[in-house]
Formats: structure tokens, sequence, C-alpha cells
């Protein structure tokens, strides 16, 4: 069975994505860095300058992999649980040296831990194009975040312009391919990446989403010249 056909299902997107971050997990840090040009973590910092958060602030990374945007609102006195689906990415996440405002956890951004309005920020970067239920996502961070709260999601984007897109997927797929064979004799472990943004609305159709479910004030910030997007949107 193709990619396409695996991640074509809620349930085969679920597998194949716990499959390929469970392989990935030791190397996560060098491929965002690599895949995104050295300017991954300038990018984060973006996201958290225009979250702003307040000593004490309640705060929740979604898809926090090994860590960094969690560490980042920690850095700025926020009260944070970094979450993510892969038990190896909360293990490396856990073996860096954190504050005692911060803690890790594995857990399913579909069926979120935590009681409503649990939280003043949540957080997620590369997080909502792996889900199996966009809208279902959507709907639990809503629930969690306080009436004000802010929703912050860095992500690939899914360029309108058809020249563009088909440029920016066939040279992620080439790379991807590359890299996959090279790191984990699998060509399709980062192949994923494109097959996960054709499928993905685009940063303009998740706005709407937002703002369809719950959320005002919705703002997208390219970078990258379009090619990725914060999200930026406050719930009511």
């Amino acid at each position: 069975m193709s990619l396409r056909d695996r991640i074509a299902t809620p349930a085969g997107k679920r597998r194949t994505v716990r499959t390929i971050f469970a392989t990935i997990a030791d190397r996560y840090d060098f491929i965002t860095v690599l895949l995104s040009y050295g300017q991954d973590r300038r990018w984060k910092r973006r996201l958290i300058d225009l979250a702003s958060p307040r000593p004490g602030a309640r705060a929740l990374d979604l898809a926090t992999g090994t860590g960094d945007i969690a560490f980042a609102l920690a850095a700025h006195g926020a009260r944070v649980v970094g979450l993510d689906i892969t038990l190896r990415m909360i293990e490396l996440a856990r073996d860096k040296v954190a504050p005692r405002t911060l803690g890790f956890l594995v857990g399913d951004m579909l069926a979120l831990p935590f009681p409503s309005a649990s939280f003043d920020i949540v957080t997620t970067g590369y997080g909502l194009r792996n889900v199996a239920d966009l809208v279902a996502a959507i709907d639990e961070i809503h629930r969690v975040l306080t009436p004000g709260g802010q929703l912050l999601s860095l992500d690939f984007n899914r360029p309108s312009n058809r020249v563009v897109r088909s440029a920016y997927l066939a040279y992620l797929t080439v790379v991807g391919a590359a890299l996959g064979w090279v790191l984990h004799r699998n060509t399709d472990t980062y192949r994923y990446i494109p097959a996960s943004i054709r499928q993905y609305p685009g940063a303009a159709a998740v706005a709407r989403l937002f703002e369809a479910r719950g959320f005002a004030g919705v703002r997208c910030y390219p970078v990258l010249g379009g090619l990725m997007t914060i999200h930026h949107a406050i719930r009511t």
C-alpha cells in the first residue's frame, strides 16, 4: 500500500504517524534544523513573542517533540505541560534539564487528559497537520483553553499557487526520500511530510476552521516566503 493510501483514512494516518515519529525521534532535532534551513528556532521564538506569556500563565505545548517550545514558554515564567503521542519524544524531552514549572507526558491531542478551561495558552509546532481529525483536535484545544486564551500553531503551509505548490512538494519529496534512505533505510519516512501537506487544507482554510470552531481574532503570519505559517487565535 502506498504512503498516500496509508494516510487517506483517520485510522491509517494515526497508525502511520505513530510509527514514523517513533522511528525519527532520536534524529528529530537534527531533521527540524535541516529541513528549516536552520530557521526553526527563530520561527519558534517568533511564536513565543506573539504569545507574550506572563509569569505564572498556564501553558500547554502539543506535539511537543523534544520540548523546544515548552522550554521557551517556561523560560518566560509560564507553568507548562508538554504533551506528545510518541513516548520516545517525551523521554528525550525529560532528559533535558527542565525547571520545576515544566512537565512532560504522553497523550493524544484528540483526547486531552485535562479539565475544560485548564490553560491560558496552547501552542503546537508541526502538530495540527499530523492529527487524524483536524476539527476534533481544534475542538479539544478550544475546550481546554480559558475564555480569552491563546492558540498558536507553527506548521508547513500548502501554497495556493499551483506552480509553487508543485515545485515545493516535489522538492520535499526528493529530499525526504534521500534523507529517509540515508538515515533509516526507508524512503517513506520523510516523504510523509509532502504527503501530509497534500492532505492539509492550507493556512487560510485552517484559519477559517478556527473561526468556525469558536476562535476569534485569527491571524496568519507567513514565514519562509509563505511556505510555513504561524497561526494566532483567541478562544471566545
